[in-house]
């Protein structure tokens, strides 16, 4: 059987003295590097034009060239060779402008011969952890692109089968409604489909329909004439038309007051607007995508949704599942998180210790997606380790594990995690109705919206 090629790592000794280069390829060809040699900079500079080298040896004090002007003329063909610095006239100063200038460290003369060995191979430890991380970032990058569909990620079947289904729809112009829990990733999914599609140059308008004024809606939609209205001194084109040629979200389209659904429902049939205050009507191609964490059909049992409109927005229905019903995908979430959160925090935490993650599998995850997200950024801030520790998550997290109750001496901390904990029971219950929620808890609806807001319930 064929032993593998023992691949020797190219270095090159430039040193006026040839004693001092003779020294050095003895001894360093002995521990296994292929060695070149030049006796000044201009020499050095010729052969890494040439070659490439793994590692250099460069001394600073040099006729014709200098250490310091070698590593100013060779930054182009060097890049990420590692460069240690030699010289018996060297100062700190001398050192510290060797390394702003992308040398890797500095040895002073004389040296013991162990010296310049430990200081190579503390710089292939060094080259070898940088290889380690980039195929890390790789083969993390590889597993979120295999299972990602835009900026979501997921590998649980309920989601593939998401993903699928919006990069078929993605190309054409059917409208999609996307329903899910809040926190689910309703508006990535429409981001996805979107900038998937044929429609990707064309702009992407978001609009929150619970977030407009009422009497500010149409105008905002449609767009007005000038003099439509008191305060309307020009014209002013809606997002419909903003959302030319591009798409449309409508996040929480069940909040949209009747009135205006009727003028929706005719957009979507004629693809046509009227402007306030116009006689005229204007064609318009925007694609819409609608979404709603609300049950529609509930909606239009209740008198509060028009039955024609939900079926003329239902073309291509994408319903998101709820986090607690795909736990698969939620290490896969944490390490995307890390890795976004390492880029833009500045940190390096490279994983989740076992603790850490048992207590991230069995919660409940209420706000879906999101809460996790907000969890991983606060982890991410308060770990002092490369490990996400069980102390760096929030404290309700790690007490909903412990006997499913706070065990220790506290009662006004037992008192709050209760509150909180029932709160968000009867929440679920009544679907988020807050008047509702307020009733059952026998409490006032003022101290229900202070709760909600002091215990961070999303």
């Amino acid at each position: 059987m064929n032993k593998p090629a023992i691949v020797r790592k190219k270095l090159l000794i430039i040193d006026d003295e040839q004693n001092m280069r003779h020294m050095l390829s003895s001894l360093l060809k002995k521990t296994g590097y292929e060695i070149d040699s030049a006796a000044d900079g201009y020499e050095g500079l010729q052969l890494v034009r040439k070659n490439h080298y793994d590692f250099i040896l460069c001394d600073i004090k040099m006729p014709n060239m200098d250490g310091m002007d070698f590593l100013r003329e060779s930054k182009q063909w060097i890049k990420a060779t590692t460069v240690i610095i030699m010289s018996a006239y060297g100062t700190i100063d001398t050192a510290l402008n060797a390394i702003k200038m992308g040398a890797y460290d500095y040895i002073s003369k004389p040296f013991k011969r162990d010296e310049v060995y430990f200081v190579l191979k503390k710089a292939e430890e060094r080259e070898n952890l940088k290889r380690e991380n980039i195929y890390l970032k790789k083969k993390i990058g590889s597993i979120e692109e295999k299972y990602a569909f835009g900026n979501m990620v997921a590998k649980s079947d309920s989601m593939q089968s998401v993903f699928r289904i919006a990069l078929k729809v993605a190309d054409y112009k059917t409208t999609v409604l996307i329903t899910g829990e809040s926190g689910t990733g309703k508006e990535l999914v429409a981001k996805g489909i979107h900038f998937g599609g044929e429609r990707a140059k064309g702009p992407f308008i978001p609009v929150n329909c619970g977030g407009i004024p009422e009497n500010l809606l149409e105008s905002e939609f449609f767009g007005h004439v000038k003099g439509a209205f008191t305060g309307a001194d020009r014209n002013k084109t809606g997002l419909f038309e903003d959302a030319c040629q591009g798409t449309i979200f409508l996040d929480e389209i069940g909040e949209l007051p009747l009135s205006l659904q009727v003028k929706l429902l005719r957009v979507l049939q004629e693809g046509e607007i009227r402007q306030v205050g116009s006689s005229k009507t204007k064609k318009v191609d925007a694609r819409v995508i609608a979404a709603t964490a609300k049950n529609l059909e509930d909606e239009i049992f209740k008198g509060n949704f028009r039955e024609d409109l939900f079926y003329r927005i239902n073309v291509m229905p994408i319903k998101l599942p709820p986090l607690r019903d795909r736990i698969q995908d939620i290490s896969l979430l944490c390490k995307h998180f890390l890795n976004r959160f390492n880029k833009s925090l500045g940190k390096d935490v490279t994983s989740i210790s076992s603790n850490a993650m048992a207590i991230l599998l069995k919660h409940k995850w209420p706000g879906n997606v999101r809460e996790l997200e907000n969890v991983i950024e606060r982890g991410v801030i308060f770990s002092e380790t490369e490990k996400l520790l069980p102390e760096c998550l929030p404290e309700d997290l790690v007490v909903d594990i412990k006997n499913d109750f706070y065990d220790g001496d506290s009662l006004k901390k037992s008192r709050k995690i209760l509150e909180k904990r029932m709160i968000i029971k009867v929440l679920e219950k009544t679907g988020g109705n807050r008047t509702h929620a307020a009733r059952r808890l026998e409490i006032s609806h003022p101290s229900l919206l202070s709760k909600i807001k002091s215990y961070g319930i999303k």
